[in-house]
């Protein structure tokens, strides 16, 4: 079953994946190459919020929502959350779409994730890649730099999975809450550098998820690993790496850079894991050469 909602250049619409499950997506703009939009884990959209108005009168511009993420549906078999999966969606959401000719594809946080494995499958469907603020690959293994997170993860999954009605009771309040915000100022963000009502709506989003889902999801992609196959990137490749990135540090996309031949690296200085919303004008200038180039 398909819906759609048209607004000039703009169109929302849904599609179901291979499995069934409803993936939604908008469609911004009507000019090639189209540039494909792919989030972080438990993100629905909100790190796009300066970089969707830059190019949308000079690209098509396809953002889409994970499974179990925002405006989509949860797969029947809630074993299918991983990047796997995301990669498959992503090609029904771009048959569905009709994008014939070689895309751009930006992926943030777990969305760098996506965007190379996608790659890795359907190399011929891409023109070019953006990873930012992201891993090649399992994402909990050098959260700030430790192993202390990968090591509690299977704790904390347990628990989401084995006492849900008592996560549920508190995940909402917990979410949005004031504590949210400081901790991710704390480790996570530059607070001297993103404004609040930018990075609010990133909370909204995960609160309003299944923690479940979200946790499952996570687990994903601390599996998922691209690294075998970075070597075999062909098409012209932009890395953005945040200087002060707590979640995916600095060096982990110094490393990408060095395995993707031909690469290009654009380090934001002082910017975290939400550059794009840090650093704006920085980095939309940036992606629009590197367009240009192409």
């Amino acid at each position: 079953m398909v819906r759609k909602e048209v607004l000039d250049h703009y169109i929302e619409t849904s599609v179901e994946s291979f499995d069934g499950t409803p993936i939604w997506y908008r469609q911004i703009g009507s000019k090639e190459p189209t540039l494909v939009l792919c989030d972080g884990v438990g993100c629905a959209g909100y790190v796009w919020k300066y970089l969707i108005p830059h190019f949308e009168n000079s690209h098509r511009l396809i953002h889409w929502n994970y499974r179990g993420h925002g405006k989509s549906g949860v797969p029947a078999n809630i074993e299918n959350l991983g990047v796997e999966e995301c990669a498959e969606d992503l090609l029904v959401v771009l048959d569905h779409a009709a994008v014939t000719e070689p895309a751009v594809f930006l992926g943030h946080s777990m969305g760098v994730q996506v965007i190379l494995e996608f790659y890795h499958r359907y190399p011929d469907r891409v023109k070019a890649l953006v990873p930012i603020t992201g891993s090649y690959g399992k994402a909990l293994d050098h959260v700030h730099d430790t192993s202390l997170i990968k090591r509690m993860f299977p704790m904390i999954q347990y628990f989401a999975g084995h006492f849900k009605p008592v996560l549920n009771a508190f995940w909402d309040k917990l979410i949005r809450s004031e504590f949210a915000y400081w901790y991710a100022c704390s480790f996570e963000i530059n607070e001297g550098l993103i404004k609040r009502e930018d990075f609010f709506p990133y909370l909204e989003d995960l609160s309003r998820m299944d923690p479940e889902i979200f946790f499952r999801t996570l687990a994903g992609a601390s599996r998922h690993t691209a690294e075998s196959y970075l070597p075999e990137v062909k098409v012209p490749t932009l890395i953005v790496g945040g200087e002060a990135d707590q979640f995916t540090p600095y060096w982990i996309s110094k490393r990408m850079h060095s395995m993707i031949p031909n690469s290009e690296l654009l380090t934001l200085p002082m910017g975290s894991h939400t550059g794009p919303l840090e650093l704006p004008e920085l980095v939309n200038l940036r992606i629009e050469k590197f367009l240009a180039d192409l």
